[in-house]
């Protein structure tokens, strides 16, 4: 289980526009959003990462680097890509899912067609959204075993103000007896 202030795994994807992410080397001022997403399939998906394409210069102003990534391949990264007309967001593809259970992500077996008429990869990751400091350790995470509710994203920009406002401390790190 990943726990906050301790140490993030490694996370390494091709971009599409941007070579390759490597978590290892990102230098944000502040912070790294990941946001991890189920794929091309999930209209849910792409009504999430266009309001974070949308808030990613805000992101950014307050010194967070983004990125979204999933298992899908490039051209369905591409498409998801298109779909959202990111701009500004960069979208990793082609996460494994061992990785994405290194991530402590929720691993899904395909139903088929989705409700939009997309094939569902056979597995796939179900979303996850974590802040990851410079020096690699978790400050936050959420994740889901459904797609549904996800995290907002105009909140969080919200809860950012406040979290550097006040050098607020990343929570849930105890992990001693309760």
């Amino acid at each position: 289980m990943l726990t906050p202030r301790q140490p993030a795994p490694d996370l390494v994807v091709d971009t599409l526009d941007h070579g390759s992410f490597d978590l290892a080397s990102e230098t944000p001022e502040r912070l790294t959003l990941i946001c991890f997403y189920r794929g091309l399939h999930c209209p849910i998906c792409a009504m999430s990462l266009k309001e974070l394409e949308r808030l990613t210069p805000e992101f950014a102003s307050r010194g967070v680097s983004t990125i979204a990534v999933s298992s899908d391949s490039e051209p369905r990264a591409r498409e998801m890509q298109q779909k959202i007309a990111a701009a500004n967001l960069r979208i990793g593809y082609g996460l494994s899912l061992s990785d994405a259970r290194k991530w402590g992500l929720y691993i899904s077996a395909s139903r088929g067609k989705t409700s939009i008429g997309i094939v569902e990869p056979e597995l796939f990751s179900e979303p996850g959204l974590f802040l990851i400091r410079p020096d690699r350790t978790v400050y936050y995470l959420s994740v889901q075993s459904m797609p549904f509710v996800r995290p907002n994203f105009k909140e969080l920009v919200q809860a950012l103000d406040f979290m550097i406002e006040h050098d607020y401390p990343a929570r849930g790190e105890y992990t001693g007896t309760v």
